[in-house]
This record gives C-alpha cells, sequence and structure tokens, in this order.
C-alpha cells in the first residue's frame, strides 16, 4: 500500500513571516488558527496535505537537498518578476535564448526552488 504525503516540511527561523511568502508564491492562504509567534504554520496544498514551516534554532548553512519546482499559470519571467518582488531571490538563472530552462530562486530564508516554464511558455 502507498503512504500518503501529510506534509512538506521546511526549517526556518521564523515560520509565520515564511509562511506569508509562500502564501503569496502559490496564491494559498496560510491556515487560519496560525499567528505570529507560532512554532508551526501550515499553508493547506491538498486534502489532509500542508507545505508546514518549522521553527528550528540553525539557519540554513548549504544547498537544499530537496526542493519545489513551481510552473506558473502565467509566463515565467512574468512570475519571477512577481517573485522577486515578493522577496525572493535570484540564485541560479538557467533560461536559455530559445526560452527553455528555469530559474533558481531562494525565499528570503535562502531555501531554493525553481520556476519552470509555463503551458503558454512552451507553446510558443
Amino acid at each position: 500500500m502507498t503512504p500518503l504525503i501529510v506534509n512538506i516540511a521546511v526549517d526556518c527561523a521564523d515560520p509565520y513571516r515564511l509562511g506569508q511568502f509562500w502564501s503569496q508564491v502559490l496564491h494559498l492562504p496560510v491556515g487560519p488558527e496560525d499567528q505570529p509567534g507560532d512554532d508551526e504554520v501550515g499553508i493547506p496544498i491538498g486534502e489532509d496535505q500542508e507545505l508546514l514551516f518549522i521553527k528550528v534554532p540553525e539557519p540554513k548553512t548549504v544547498k537544499n537537498r530537496m526542493h519545489l519546482c513551481l510552473q506558473p499559470q502565467v509566463r515565467r519571467d512574468e512570475d519571477v518578476e512577481r517573485l522577486i518582488a515578493a522577496g525572493a531571490s535570484v540564485v541560479d538563472d538557467r533560461r536559455q535564448d530559445d526560452g527553455t530552462g528555469w530559474v533558481v530562486l531562494a525565499d528570503p530564508e535562502g531555501n531554493e526552488f525553481c520556476v519552470l516554464r509555463s503551458e503558454s511558455d512552451r507553446a510558443a
């Protein structure tokens, strides 16, 4: 029998602040019971599933071993600009002249994630 993924957990210093950032990224609300100062903050991403931010004492020091890859519903470059305005930073730009590729961004605590091409980018 296949196990269910219940949470995707992200270690961080400020769960509420990072949850607010990812809420903007994903256009999904932080759990209604979550408050500033909480040790855990979640964003529901499916039935009984959430992206969970957990407070830890140590800062991030090396590259993530696992990360999220996001396919935007708008053009990739437009979404990259939106995410930078929300507080992300560019770690590695892998966009190619022919329109292929992706952009590696970091959230405000340095956790990497990728922005892939959208459906409209692929059709162009």
